[in-house]
């Protein structure tokens, strides 16, 4: 396990990061509802007798997203732009993280620190796959002070969880400025077709024409920008959610906690994420217990 991976990668790319945490794999659940989105709103058209030529307009394309990205720009630092462009593939992509597989690597580390104590640690903390627990960890091993090490990393974890938020912001902004730009391509539009009242079907023409503008700008912001906003604020939530495990279980590992006690700990992030685990809670909820009141007998009795 830890021999496979090389040291020094606390800098790592996000493309490197996401190989290290078990790549990506498309988001379904993104996929299905484009699908649905596009589907339903294209169906209908050609239900009522339109053709998707009708709504083909590059003009009406150009207007919108390209106002609409200068809006952000100049609303916008251009660092966080370029951030949540990289970010957007969130959407589509999410990386394989699994809550349980993170609460067993830190029992194993608990496991083998309560046997040999916490330097005995040392060799595979710099080789440790997730860059945060890998820091929490050394800190750890280095015997940095307990509130000073909780202090560090929380602080971690919000200036992250922030900046995860303001890149959401810019999408949010996006969904609020193009229904306006679409308006805007639609008055723009109107106006060319009041240069030729004289024709009376070039008229009809150019003002469903100039419409297409406004459909853009409403489509993109409530199809495309806002669930992106939303989307990838649910996955800085669930983000944030395995930096507090991590920390809390490196915590337990510091303090000296049976292993036992920090799963038990543990297991209420997995809740939600897996199935498995939160049956084998349900099944064996006595048993847990049990191994609390033990780990915690004898810190009493002390």
């Amino acid at each position: 396990m830890a021999e496979e991976k090389p040291k020094g990668d606390a800098g790592a790319s996000g493309d490197e990061k996401e190989k290290k945490e078990g790549g990506s794999k498309p988001d379904l659940a993104t996929v299905a509802g484009l699908l649905a989105a596009f589907g339903g709103i294209l169906g209908g058209l050609i239900l009522e007798g339109g053709r998707i030529q009708d709504v083909a307009q590059i003009t009406a394309a150009f207007i919108v997203l390209g106002g609409t990205l200068g809006a952000m720009a100049i609303s916008m630092p251009l660092p966080t732009i370029l951030r949540a462009m990289k970010r957007a593939r969130d959407v589509f992509f999410e990386r394989s993280v699994s809550p349980q597989s993170a609460v067993d690597e830190i029992i194993g580390y608990a496991t083998k620190a309560r046997k040999g104590g916490i330097v005995s640690l040392e060799a595979e903390a710099d080789n440790i796959q997730d860059p945060f627990l890998r820091k929490a960890l050394n800190l750890a091993v280095d015997g940095t002070d307990l509130q000073e090490l909780r202090k560090m990393m929380e602080l971690q974890i919000s200036i992250e969880h922030e900046r995860t938020e303001a890149e959401a912001k810019v999408f949010e902004a996006a969904g609020g400025y193009s229904p306006t730009i679409g308006i805007i391509g639609a008055v723009l539009g109107l106006i060319q077709v009041m240069k030729h009242l004289s024709n009376i079907e070039e008229v009809g023409h150019g003002i469903a024409v100039a419409f297409v503008a406004t459909v853009y700008g409403v489509g993109v912001a409530n199809i495309l920008f806002l669930p992106a906003a939303s989307k990838i604020k649910a996955r800085a939530k669930r983000e944030l959610e395995m930096r507090e495990l991590v920390l809390e279980g490196v915590i337990g590992i510091v303090e000296g906690l049976n292993p036992k006690l920090i799963r038990s700990k543990l297991d209420a992030y997995t809740v939600g994420h897996e199935e498995k685990p939160a049956q084998d809670n349900k099944a064996k909820p006595a048993a847990v217990s049990a191994a609390t009141a033990r780990s915690e007998a004898p810190s009493q009795a002390a």
